[in-house]
């Protein structure tokens, strides 16, 4: 049974996906994989490591641009996301090669057999958007084989504590960085719409964890030198006082 959080998320990103690929897409590029406003590009991190033959599975795929890049180093893909709209965005683009192999599901009940998949990653923070991490968690450790890896990145917990404002007012703390309350908007009708939970760093770890899975490295990467681009709440002004992303390396032990 799908969740609240689930039910709102879906019905957001289904009225929102048209506008976020139109203002996003040419920054996340059709076949790139780009892991969060900082730019952060795999062709060049290689958080993920050799792909070639791999069987990987894409969370949160949304227009699949990561999973399209994979499969152009030879990866063997599968990708999902919770809006249909957004799988219709990666129906879509069409660059003349395979069609990446979609589905529609949601990752606290992943649609797929045991062992699976050699990597798992997910790229500009669908976890957030999870209501129960630890049942996502728990899911991709079930898809993955032993010594599986799952990269996954997430809006940087210390975020939380700050307005979400790209300007000087977000330099400006107003809450509190452990008031785990999610963020929540109402539909006209008074249902739920949005919802976005707060995971402290070390819930985080923990979760990884409690799930079987070991954390082998966290990126938090430092906003770069000439990148001018404004995204939400990520922007120049901010990214050079405050991380902006985090970025889990995870192992199946």
């Amino acid at each position: 049974m799908i969740s609240p959080s689930s039910r709102a998320n879906r019905g957001w990103w289904d009225g929102n996906a048209d506008d976020y690929q139109l203002e996003h897409g040419a920054f996340l590029r059709d076949d790139g994989f780009v892991w969060c406003p900082e730019g952060v590009d795999e062709a060049d991190a290689r958080l993920l490591g050799d792909v070639r033959g791999r069987r990987v599975l894409e969370i949160g795929c949304g227009a699949a641009q990561c999973a399209r890049w994979l499969m152009g180093q030879g990866a063997r893909v599968a990708a999902f996301d919770l809006s249909h709209r957004q799988l219709r965005h990666a129906q879509r683009i069409d660059l003349g090669g395979p069609a990446v192999p979609l589905v529609q599901a949601d990752a606290e009940a992943l649609p797929f057999a045991g062992e699976s998949f050699e990597l798992a990653c997910s790229a500009f923070g669908a976890l957030p958007f999870v209501a129960d991490p630890l049942a996502v968690l728990r899911e991709v450790r079930r898809v993955l084989v032993p010594g599986g890896r799952f990269v996954f990145s997430v809006s940087h917990p210390i975020r939380w504590a700050f307005p979400d404002d790209p300007g000087p007012r977000g330099l400006t703390s107003d809450r509190s960085y452990f008031d785990r309350s999610p963020y929540t908007e109402q539909n006209d009708d008074g249902s739920l719409g949005y919802v976005e939970h707060h995971r402290t760093m070390g819930d985080w770890v923990g979760l990884v964890v409690a799930s079987g899975l070991a954390v082998t490295g966290l990126l938090e990467p430092e906003w770069p030198e000439g990148h001018e681009r404004v995204w939400g709440g990520w922007s120049p002004l901010r990214g050079r006082q405050l991380p902006g992303t985090a970025i889990f390396s995870c192992a199946r032990t």
